[in-house]
């Protein structure tokens, strides 16, 4: 049986500490390999690697064009998604205790969590939030797992 391919990211970060705090700590991400610049997350089985960019301005949503990282925002089922921004489909309940566990330690919300495209193909649970450098996330979870294609 083949494997499902494994997925890797490297994204800058303004402080390591606050990135191992965050992605190790909140999103119980084991921590991989390190240097002092950079350090390895597993994020459910995928590599994640937070680069250190400390001159670096954390991602802001007040931001208009040209200003920087996520000058964009597109409108998607009436929220404005912030790009660029990354995260995973998890299970529902691995979805829903996640959202939970984020609310219970406080995280601002870009997007709460919420359900999008409600009784319409692609269905899903979503929610969005910002690191401490601030790169967006978006972590999603479909009832149907055969909705995550749907047109």
């Amino acid at each position: 049986m083949t494997r499902m391919p494994r997925f890797h990211f490297a994204f800058a970060v303004h402080d390591l500490s606050s990135a191992r705090e965050f992605y190790g700590g909140l999103l119980g991400c084991p921590e991989g390999r390190s240097d002092e610049h950079w350090v390895d997350f597993d994020l459910y089985g995928h590599q994640i690697v937070a680069h250190l960019d400390p001159a670096g301005r954390p991602g802001r949503a007040d931001r208009g064009a040209g200003e920087g990282r996520d000058a964009v925002k597109n409108e998607v089922d009436g929220d404005h998604v912030p790009v660029p921004h990354f995260g995973l489909i998890l299970g529902w309940e691995e979805w829903h205790a996640l959202a939970e566990r984020l609310r219970a330690a406080g995280v601002a919300f870009e997007i709460e969590p919420h359900i999008r495209f409600k009784g319409l193909p692609g269905e899903q649970a979503t929610m969005f939030f910002r690191d401490p450098s601030g790169n967006a996330l978006e972590f999603k979870s479909f009832q149907d797992e055969a909705q995550i294609f749907a047109k």
